[in-house]
């Protein structure tokens, strides 16, 4: 179903993040994130060369976070392909703070500590909210398969995680009994 018909309006800006994960050949995974701000306009910009052109990127950024099965993050690459400043480029190396953090409860307030603030890429520092969503559907799959033997337990990674997973709901219900508390 789409939105609502909107009121009159110009475009003004356009984001597009874009994540994939991959399963290695190595047993470890590879999560990338990318994001690409454009303007529907020319404007002024010194340190491109006078004009960033309507479509062209504004900002150009990737990532790519090497993980384990238990998300904890092994590598980091990052890259600014296009920004609005040269002085932007020097800082992709920062996220190379992120070796070691696991992606778990907490990695947003742990990797926005871990890309420094004002030492790091706040574009980057966001496309990590997407790629930390992304590692989890790559991986929960072989996660389950690997843990389809173990017993059920208390634990459950989704319970209570949003509405549809609130241990009281019908679909936990359904689907994982053992959980269900209504």
């Amino acid at each position: 179903m789409p939105l609502t018909t909107a009121t009159a309006r110009q475009p003004a800006h356009t984001r597009v993040v874009t994540c994939h994960g991959y399963q290695r050949d190595d047993g470890l995974w590879d999560i990338e994130g990318r994001i690409v701000d454009t303007k529907p306009y020319r404007f002024k910009n010194r340190d491109r060369g006078g004009w960033i052109e309507a479509d062209e990127a504004l900002h150009d950024m990737s990532i790519r976070l090497t993980v384990n099965l238990e998300l904890e993050v092994i590598d980091v690459d990052a890259v600014i392909d296009h920004s609005p400043y040269n002085y932007c480029k020097c800082v992709a190396s920062v996220a190379r703070n992120l070796i070691g953090l696991r992606i778990a409860p907490g990695w947003t307030q742990k990797s926005k500590a871990a890309m420094g603030s004002n030492r790091g890429c706040t574009h980057l520092t966001e496309l990590l909210g997407p790629v930390a969503t992304t590692a989890i559907q790559t991986i929960a799959s072989e996660k389950m398969k690997r843990d389809k033997d173990k017993p059920a337990g208390k634990s459950n990674a989704f319970l209570d995680s949003c509405h549809t997973y609130a241990s009281d709901s019908p679909v936990v219900k359904l689907h994982w009994p053992d959980h269900y508390t209504g």
